[in-house]
């Protein structure tokens, strides 16, 4: 991290630099960074990086905070610092982009120890070394509060052809790459002392959720796609932000949406809603997106080739903003925003009859 470095130290405590020291040395080499465009790493006042050739920046940034994003009773210390990693690394898996290079910002509690910092960041850098990310520098200071991670992660994709939200035609079908409402399931799970109950595919996804990269990457390259997002804050939140971003309508089919068995068993048996799960519980990390109706089928080809899933979930159509879903039965209901919202005020409401103002975690937001 930088040589300038806020927060002091309090008795008894490793000082900042002996701290920097501990995370991080050893975890990437300087050849394995230089062979990611490093020139400068972790030890000077800021690093320094090349970018490829005919390539654009891609930048995003993502916090978690204790007690907001995680608790004790939920996340590991290592899962905590994998998924402070992997929400960022799923923003530039959104645009097409090849994940790169990452700062790491890291402001730490009185009498958090130095060996659950260190396999905090034994989490991270296993998501950093997953997705071949260079972790750079950053900043370590203290609060008064709860542990704070933040990540900036820095990518590329090939100039003038990142995948933007803003780019769904009339007519586009919509896609998502991967079953949804694992990440809810396994919230509610481990909340409600149920963990034991629920299948560890629903743990695994919400404790350490995969950035879709490679299918990112796959869709760009193909040229066959024009929206795409990542499903961080529910599918139906997702959706309505490329609904709006390109001034179209979309409409979701419920029969049609990847619902996976682990996911069914365990709603039944807790008296939930699969359903309210897959549009608005989030963390996903899956992507939903749009592309021509007619290259729909070349696409699935394309992903089953990979041996990655890839799922139409419904077209785009309607008014502009709106987002819509077919249910079983024929009939169709307007969604409303749905999905996590951080701040006060915020809409979370649902579908008819469900339970749109209680998230899985049961607070209200």
């Amino acid at each position: 991290m930088s040589s300038t470095i806020g927060g002091r130290t309090r008795a008894g405590d490793m000082d900042e630099f002996g701290l920097i020291r501990l995370l991080n040395a050893g975890r990437q080499s300087p050849e394995w960074q230089h062979a990611r465009g490093v020139e400068v790493g972790i030890g000077d006042d800021a690093a320094v990086v090349t970018p490829g050739a005919a390539m654009q920046l891609v930048l995003s940034c993502d916090t978690m905070v204790q007690d907001i994003h995680f608790k004790d009773e939920t996340m590991a210390d290592a899962d905590v610092g994998f998924k402070a990693m992997a929400s960022s690394v799923s923003d530039l898996a959104a645009m097409g982009a090849i994940p790169r290079h990452a700062l790491v910002s890291l402001v730490r509690p009185p009498g958090f120890a130095e060996a659950r910092l260190r396999e905090l960041y034994d989490g991270l850098y296993a998501c950093a070394d997953r997705y071949g990310v260079a972790v750079i520098g950053g900043d370590t200071t203290s609060t008064n509060g709860g542990l704070v991670v933040s990540v900036t992660v820095v990518g590329e994709v090939e100039r003038g052809r990142a995948l933007l939200r803003s780019a769904a035609r009339e007519g586009d079908a919509v896609f998502v790459t991967g079953p949804l409402g694992l990440s809810a399931a396994g919230l509610h799970a481990l909340l409600a002392g149920r963990a034991a109950d629920a299948h560890a595919s629903l743990l695994a996804a919400h404790k350490r959720p995969l950035p879709q990269v490679e299918a990112g990457r796959l869709l760009q390259r193909s040229g066959l796609c024009h929206a795409l997002n990542d499903i961080s804050d529910g599918l139906a939140s997702e959706a309505r932000e490329i609904a709006e971003a390109s001034g179209c309508g979309i409409v979701l089919r419920e029969a049609a949406l990847p619902l996976e068995e682990p996911l069914l068993r365990y709603a039944a048996a807790s008296g939930r809603s699969a359903l309210d799960w897959a549009l608005y519980g989030g963390e996903d990390y899956r992507l939903v997106g749009t592309l021509p109706e007619r290259d729909a089928a070349r696409a699935g080809e394309l992903f089953r080739a990979a041996g990655l899933p890839f799922h139409i979930v419904g077209e785009v159509a309607g008014a502009a903003g709106t987002v819509r879903l077919l249910r079983k039965d024929g009939t169709v209901e307007t969604i409303k925003r749905g999905g996590y919202n951080h701040f006060p005020g915020g809409v979370t409401d649902g579908l008819p009859g469900g339970d749109p103002d209680s998230l899985p975690d049961g607070r209200n937001h």
